[in-house]
């Protein structure tokens, strides 16, 4: 995938430029890339990751892209208290499926959002994971997921093919 196919996953949950966002787990900054270009200037992004080497450059990679967006780094593991603003977003992209017990760390995530917050989901549309990808969801699965923990509005926002276990999809949930 690329630039385009990333913005592609989250402009259908992202709907006016400006907010602060999390990526939380964002690597190397695919995505974080992708928020900044939607977000735009008046966009703030905190970038959460454990690898501090990988933060350096997605960091770097968006003031060199979108010197108008305010991104902040913040080297740390997303399942644990961040002491993050407020926040209107959260995109979790490739991440959520490394964690095995996902309710805990979404209540943890749900508290961070503002009422009304936007949770973007990136994962691969398969319930069955591997050695890299140990505990993905697949759409149906994870917005069974959504509803009995109380978020709203699940939707399938966009997928993409991948070599790697078939297929993408980006899926927004709303929280109450």
């Amino acid at each position: 995938m690329n630039h385009a196919d990333h913005v592609a996953l989250l402009r259908p949950g992202i709907p006016t430029p400006g907010g602060t966002w999390a990526d939380l787990g964002s690597g190397g900054g695919a995505f974080t890339l992708a928020l900044a270009d939607l977000l735009g200037p008046d966009g703030e992004i905190h970038a959460v990751d454990r690898d501090q080497v990988a933060l350096l450059r997605a960091g770097r990679a968006v003031r060199e892209r979108f010197p108008a967006v305010t991104v902040r780094t913040h080297t740390a593991d997303f399942t644990r208290a961040l002491g993050l603003p407020p926040l209107d977003g959260v995109v979790m992209a490739n991440a959520l499926h490394y964690v095995q017990h996902k309710r805990p760390v979404l209540a943890h995530v749900a508290r961070m959002l503002k009422p009304g917050g936007r949770f973007i989901l990136v994962e691969y549309d398969t319930d069955r994971g591997n050695n890299w990808v140990p505990y993905p969801l697949a759409f149906t699965t994870w917005k069974g997921l959504t509803r009995d923990i109380g978020w709203e509005d699940t939707t399938l926002l966009a997928t993409r093919p991948s070599r790697f276990l078939g297929r993408i999809y980006s899926a927004l949930s709303i929280l109450p």
